[in-house]
């Protein structure tokens, strides 16, 4: 069977993010309901529920046309997504007056302050989570969608 390899790989890198990120928004109306929190996050997952698996689809279907000629392993290839995504989201986020820079830090919606050691760590977290979540999840289904 190889008929719609691109549509498979589509289905295939959708699926993660389309599980995930219900769940991440659940949390955030928890927080925001139970806490208190004065920061919209729900405002903030609304844009990235809309973009993020389109962008998984989208990446796994630049894996299947581009393995035979970089041979790149998929985990790999995974990782390389939030050093494309994170640059994108600030540049959206710092036009759309949500995100903002200074010395001391990132302000997000005027509210949260976080400083810039502690962006570092989460982006190496956030590299490694998409290599294993690439690499063991979006490679298992492409296995079982037959274009691995």
């Amino acid at each position: 069977m190889n008929t719609h390899p691109y549509l498979r790989a589509y289905l295939g890198g959708i699926f993660v993010p389309t599980l995930v990120l219900p769940l991440i928004l659940t949390v955030f109306i928890v927080v925001r309901i139970v806490l208190k929190v004065p920061v919209p996050i729900e405002q903030a997952i609304i844009f990235p529920m809309a973009v993020v698996p389109s962008l998984f689809g989208l990446w796994n279907v630049v894996y299947l046309g581009s393995h035979t000629r970089t041979h790149l392993p998929i985990g790999l290839h995974g990782a390389i997504l939030p050093c494309l995504m994170a640059p994108a989201g600030a540049l959206t986020a710092t036009c759309l007056h949500v995100l903002e820079f200074s010395a001391h830090g990132v302000t997000w919606f005027g509210a949260c302050t976080w400083s810039y050691g502690l962006i570092v760590p989460f982006f190496l977290v956030a590299l490694a989570a998409y290599y294993l979540v690439w690499k063991y999840v979006v490679g298992y289904l492409n296995r079982v969608l037959g274009i691995a």
